[in-house]
């Protein structure tokens, strides 16, 4: 997936001021661990501008895409550069921007064909979801390429 995943800068958890440097790099990292995901073999640093860059190798695909979901939704944070590799090989998602109006279900339907899989897309967000119906405008979502026939 390597490359630059835009986020919506004002959308997110509020984390208080984040301009490059140490006390940015902390805070992120007090995020991560607040989902309990697994930063080992990752160096993730934020800019004045507020991409964050996440370099290294990630345990699984899985982890990496959350990490880069847990700092990417987090107000003033405007993109993620995926520099990172992984140690298991595994399927990449896509990301979606949550919409006004969007629902698990209704981004289900899109991807999918069918709302009946919106418990997959919730699964593949948690621990950053802790409710289906707890989306917002902006917010950025890992959709699993899962077969649906």
């Amino acid at each position: 997936m390597f490359g630059m995943i835009p986020f919506v800068k004002a959308a997110g958890r509020g984390l208080g001021k984040l301009f490059g440097g140490k006390e940015a790099d902390e805070k992120l990292q007090k995020e991560i661990k607040s989902y309990d995901l697994d930063t080992d073999g990752l160096d993730i640093q934020v800019d004045d501008d507020g991409v964050v860059t996440v370099k290294g190798e990630a345990v699984s695909q899985e982890m990496k895409e959350k990490i880069i979901l847990a700092v990417g939704n987090v107000e003033g944070i405007g993109g993620v550069k995926d520099e990172a590799s992984t140690r298991l090989v595994g399927r990449e998602s896509r990301f979606h921007t949550v919409a006004s109006g969007d629902s698990l279900s209704a981004i289900s339907k899109t991807y999918y064909g069918t709302w009946k899989l919106y418990p997959e897309i919730f699964e593949a967000n948690k621990p950053m979801l802790s409710d289906p119906d707890k989306i917002y405008p902006g917010q950025v979502l890992r959709i699993p390429d899962i077969k649906t026939a």
